[in-house]
């Protein structure tokens, strides 16, 4: 497998302040592009949800390079749970666990739970170990296919979105998701 080279230190240095200063970023993901933000930036989230002509009710996904990072989102697991999402995670399997107080309306939308996720792509998990956990949803407007490339990111969504270089994983499938409490499998 070719090894996947990093945004360059300016490029991570724009993601910084685009992450903090309640902007979007395009990057790649598993099986396709994805837009992302700070997950706990109200600004950001009404953004990402506008860009995709996304109901506010749904939710949205947040990927970290650990267990850890997305910890304060979450509630705490118990020793079972921890056993069963270490078998799954880094990995494309999504759980949904109950929301920590921290976790915005926004971005759990009408749900108690929140939809995590630890990343197995490379470039992802990389730009979570220097940003921190960040909503994933699939770049595109609602309704439409998912973008696969820098190019087709920034052609649908220009200036709105800070898009960086990057290489989809093989998938062609988004992640299954899992009701932790339940077992349910509901994607």
């Amino acid at each position: 497998m070719p090894t996947r080279k990093l945004p360059s230190a300016a490029l991570l240095a724009r993601a910084r302040a685009v992450y903090r200063g309640g902007g979007v970023l395009a990057y790649a993901t598993e099986s396709c592009f994805g837009l992302g933000c700070d997950p706990l930036n109200a600004r950001a989230l009404r953004r990402v949800i506008a860009l995709k002509g996304r109901p506010n009710h749904k939710g949205l996904i947040v990927v970290g390079a650990s267990l850890e990072q997305l910890a304060p989102l979450i509630r705490p697991l118990s020793v079972a749970e921890r056993a069963t999402v270490a078998r799954y995670w880094p990995g494309p399997t999504t759980f949904l666990i109950p929301a920590s107080r921290k976790v915005l309306p926004l971005l759990r939308g009408r749900h108690r739970k929140i939809a995590v996720r630890v990343t197995a792509h490379r470039e992802t998990a990389s730009l979570c170990h220097v940003l921190g956990p960040l909503v994933s949803t699939s770049a595109n407007r609602a309704g439409q296919r998912a973008l696969r490339s820098a190019a087709a990111c920034r052609h649908a969504f220009g200036a709105q979105v800070l898009t960086l270089p990057g290489r989809v994983g093989r998938r062609r499938k988004p992640s299954t998701i899992i009701d932790l409490e339940s077992g349910r499998v509901l994607r």
